[in-house]
């Protein structure tokens, strides 16, 4: 495995157009395989619990930024707000709040996206299309955080093309947005695509992509 997680990010960097970032999506990837990424070429680590985080940043350090791609539950919300350079997966105003409060504490400002649930699936997570608006316009008026755009999951399918509309309704959105220009929006990252998808996410629109399987093989 050694020189092969390395090798398959650098293929990819090669293949992403410029302006599209790459989160390298690290969830139970052991921090020798993260370091390893790093050393291809990743700057941002995107993690999705954040004990583990902790783990791996003892190895990693501030070598790369680092991201929360998972569902943030209120408690661990001090934890994130000390350790992630921005969270990607805020989905109401009563978790938003939290990160300000926790935030303002420390005396920092944290950069957070709002999750769109683009395919309305009710087992996952993020507001539903037609209430981002009014979300995204509360989050902006919270003194902490820095709105600096959207991220979906979307449905998973075999197909990455039956993914498409899911990443066009979150573009739209992000570009109404971005027109109404609210007061502490930013309207900066358009977060959608995994290894299997992130090629019709960029057709639509994607900034920044988040990879695992493909930088790190399948998960054992």
């Amino acid at each position: 495995m050694s020189g092969l997680i390395e090798a398959n990010v650098k293929a990819l960097l090669k293949e992403l157009p410029t302006h599209v970032v790459l989160v390298a999506a690290a969830k139970s990837r052991a921090p020798e395989e993260i370091l390893e990424a790093v050393r291809g070429g990743v700057k941002i680590i995107g993690e999705n619990y954040v004990q583990e985080a902790l783990a791996a940043f003892q190895v990693v350090g501030r070598q790369a930024e680092w991201h929360f791609i998972g569902h943030l539950q209120r408690n661990k919300v001090k934890k994130a707000v000390e350790f992630f350079d921005l969270i990607e997966t805020v989905d109401s105003l009563d978790i938003g709040q939290e990160i300000s409060k926790r935030s303002a504490a420390r005396g920092k400002v944290t950069p957070i996206l709002v999750e769109i649930n683009s395919g309305r699936e009710p087992q996952k997570f993020g507001v539903m299309p037609e209430e981002a608006k009014d979300l995204v316009k509360q989050l902006g008026c919270l003194p902490s955080i820095n709105v600096q755009g959207l991220m979906t999951m979307g449905p998973e399918f075999g197909d990455p093309e039956e993914a498409r509309p899911y990443f066009r309704v979150t573009r739209e959105i992000f570009e109404e947005v971005k027109a109404t220009g609210f007061p502490g929006v930013e309207m900066k990252w358009l977060s959608m695509g995994m290894s299997h998808s992130y090629r019709v996410a960029i057709e639509e629109g994607a900034n920044m992509v988040r990879i695992g399987t493909k930088i790190f093989g399948p998960r054992s």
